[in-house]
């Protein structure tokens, strides 16, 4: 496992390799060419789905009028709803509304479809995305959009995994859980149980405010590993894969003591708001090129925001 007492250096120097990647793929001549083509001729025309849209600290603190530590202490008492992730506050739009009674609450629209993380995040970058994560943290990792299709091979696989994958039928088994991950409701990165019995998280690429992909990890042991035999059966069954493949393999997954869990969510986190940062900068690159509809403004997933310097606007 990666995550330990070198992890902040770690990170340090993840950052760097995100930013450096960040760079390469801004500056690359993909933006100006076939890269520009429409939402709909690059990923099809369908339509994304519904996202809650969340509001920042300083959204609330103009929207009541009060400081950022009445703020914070609203969440933390539950006067609030909120959801904090690292060191940030995020707000969903609609529960705010609701529960403070305010009339047209009108969170930042939405990014166009040409402005999705497949159009924002070259296959070659994202790969590397999920090299890294892949790497850093000790476990299997992917990147997908907001449908949960992945844009990326998982990066390095468990040998569990890695033997389920080479059966027919078996991948579009994890494409169901991955959409699911799009509607779990908790915006922090928690581990969760899948359909092959292994431990996954997410956290989410945002654009604004506005999720627009995800960084999956997972193929982790839970507490209670290898199943019982007829838990064993019913995998095999839901992910059309024969028992005796997965019996030869049920040792072979990633283990996470409690702290090295809580950790890898924590990192995970962070991870989202840099490859979010790198993403949003892409995303203004184009809209000021008139390829994409970004909105000037780069969050990332701990709700950090970064204006672009377009005539004064407020950091």
């Amino acid at each position: 496992m990666a995550v330990g007492p070198g992890s902040v250096q770690n990170m340090a120097r993840a950052a760097d390799r995100l930013r450096t990647m960040g760079l390469w793929a801004l500056t690359r001549r993909g933006w100006e060419g076939a890269d520009c083509k429409s939402g709909h001729e690059l990923h099809g025309t369908g339509t994304a789905r519904p996202m809650t849209n969340f509001l920042t600290s300083q959204d609330i603190q103009e929207l009541i009028n009060v400081d950022r530590s009445t703020v914070y202490r609203m969440a933390e008492d539950g006067r609030l709803p909120g959801v904090k992730v690292g060191r940030q506050w995020r707000f969903p739009a609609d529960r705010v509304a609701a529960q403070l009674g305010v009339a047209g609450l009108s969170p930042a629209p939405e990014p166009s479809g040409d402005g999705g993380v497949r159009r924002l995040l070259q296959p070659d970058v994202a790969q590397s995305i999920a090299d890294l994560v892949g790497e850093l943290f000790g476990v299997m990792a992917v990147v997908t959009d907001m449908e949960g299709r992945p844009m990326t091979t998982v990066a390095n696989p468990c040998g569990y995994f890695a033997a389920i994958a080479e059966q027919p039928g078996a991948v579009e088994a994890c494409l169901s859980q991955w959409r699911r991950f799009v509607d779990e409701p908790n915006v922090a990165p928690r581990w969760a149980p899948t359909h092959l019995g292994f431990l996954c998280a997410r956290t989410f690429i945002w654009v604004a405010r506005v999720p627009v992909g995800m960084i999956v990890v997972g193929g982790v042991r839970p507490a209670s590993w290898p199943p019982p035999p007829e838990a064993v059966a019913s995998i095999a069954a839901e992910a059309t894969v024969p028992v005796g493949i997965l019996n030869d393999a049920i040792d072979e997954l990633w283990s996470l003591d409690i702290g090295q869990q809580r950790q890898t969510l924590r990192l995970l986190a962070q991870m989202g708001d840099l490859v979010s940062q790198l993403v949003s900068a892409r995303s203004d690159v184009l809209s000021d090129h008139g390829t994409a509809g970004g909105s000037g403004e780069r969050s990332g997933i701990n709700g950090t925001h970064h204006r672009t310097p377009r005539g004064g606007g407020r950091s």
